[in-house]
């Protein structure tokens, strides 16, 4: 990594970590704010929530081929204007109509953030330094997104619509602060489709889904999408109330667990992933978040104390925070390594739609199972993490020795080399 690839990098990391701490002040409170303190009801507040996705899944597919046409930095700065635009949107409105319209500009911008910061990681790093990278902004992410849910606790007052306009207007200002450090970014040169025809956008899609590698890994990325986040805050919460009896502290101490482990175990981790092939490590997950479900099943349908619930049901969050930190440094990396070259940002946006639609996707399925069908949601998401196991391990099979497992291919190039210089003096 040159000097300038070095500056560029720190200032991303910095950007990821401004973004989700501004997301982090608002993410927790969206629902009590639309529903309770807006007087808008459950059922508009439900519709914010899908406005989200459903703006995601709409401008991702465009999203991918302006990074490609423009680059990821033009892009960026965009969609953290339209992100600013969209939050303070919220904080202001006051009826059902302005709400859900600023929700959905809020969304896109947001959606479109991940593609471009994820773009600009590829541009800014090397196939040696990439899973370093991703790990960080991983890091950073649930950093920054702890760090504002705690501090947005103690600026809200349910009772008092303004503290709610306050905050929506801190995350505007952390999105526009964002845009002044990331326009500081120099970006070092990266491949461009320039001059491209009108149907190139159809082209580059076609040549996607002809990469029979990444449609198995979009496929592969829906089932963990949708078996972990999909999960979280709807079907696994419901069935940790209503099966295993968990309060509403628990039930935050468990999301903490889960930012905890993240935060702790994520460059440790780190070091025992870079050595072992992407392939096995995605299917190592599968196994742990496997035993997860296996320990939310005991917490909820194994008879034992609610001491015992409570603590098997913490446990569950924490091992998928084990198995997020494992995914970090591996999933997008291998995104863009399997993205020909100039296309990473059509990439990135394609995983970026694949994972709105399992979170779109993920809540409709797992809140009524959770909440009412308890040893079927148990059973069902269990053969889901096995599920990812086996096609963790087809997925290898299509994979080039580079593209699994980065560093073993590097150490072979170094010893040839380092062989074929110690024989160059016995042929002299």
């Amino acid at each position: 990594m040159t000097r300038a690839m070095g500056a560029a990098m720190r200032r991303i990391h910095v950007g990821n970590a401004l973004s989700a701490f501004g997301l982090g002040f608002t993410v927790p409170y969206l629902y009590v704010y639309v529903a309770q303190v807006r007087g808008l009801g459950a059922m508009t507040a439900g519709l914010v929530l899908a406005v989200f996705a459903v703006a995601a899944l709409i401008v991702l597919p465009f999203a991918g081929r302006a990074i490609v046409r423009r680059g990821p930095l033009p892009v960026l700065l965009v969609a953290l204007v339209t992100a600013a635009i969209g939050a303070l949107g919220l904080g202001l409105s006051r009826g059902a109509a302005a709400v859900l319209l600023s929700a959905a500009v809020l969304g896109a911008g947001q959606a479109v953030m991940q593609p471009a910061l994820a773009t600009m990681i590829v541009d800014c790093s090397g196939a040696e330094t990439r899973s370093r990278a991703f790990a960080t902004q991983f890091f950073l992410q649930n950093l920054g997104l702890g760090v504002g849910g705690l501090i947005g606790g103690h600026l809200v007052d349910p009772t008092k619509a303004g503290s709610f306009t306050v905050l929506f207007s801190l995350e505007a200002a952390m999105f526009l602060l964002l845009v002044v450090v990331m326009a500081t970014v120099r970006m070092p040169h990266a491949p461009r489709i320039t001059g491209a025809p009108a149907q190139s956008a159809r082209a580059g899609w076609k040549q996607l889904l002809g990469n029979r590698a990444m449609v198995q890994l979009c496929v592969l990325g829906f089932v963990l999408f949708f078996a972990c986040y999909g999960q979280f805050e709807s079907g696994l919460s419901a069935y940790g109330v209503e099966a295993a009896g968990i309060s509403t502290s628990a039930l935050g101490t468990a999301l903490a667990a889960n930012t905890l482990v993240i935060v702790v175990a994520q460059f440790v981790v780190l070091r025992f992933v870079e050595r072992r092939k992407r392939s096995r490590v995605i299917a190592s997950v599968g196994l742990i978040w496997a035993v997860a479900w296996s320990v939310a099943g005991y917490a909820g349908l194994g008879g034992g104390s609610q001491a015992m619930a409570t603590a098997a049901f913490i446990s569950t969050y924490a091992l998928f925070g084990l198995g997020e930190a494992m995914l970090s440094p591996t999933l997008a990396p291998l995104v863009a390594d399997l993205a020909p070259t100039g296309m990473a940002g059509q990439y990135n946006s394609a995983f970026a739609l694949v994972k709105q639609l399992a979170l779109a996707v993920g809540p409709a399925v797992g809140g009524p199972l959770g909440a009412s069908l308890h040893a079927p949601y148990i059973v069902v998401f269990v053969l889901f993490s096995l599920g990812i196991t086996v096609l963790a391990v087809r997925l290898g099979r299509q994979l080039t020795d580079v593209q699994n497992q980065p560093s073993a291919a590097r150490s072979r190039v170094v010893a040839q080399g380092g062989a074929a210089a110690g024989q160059a003096p016995a042929h002299a």
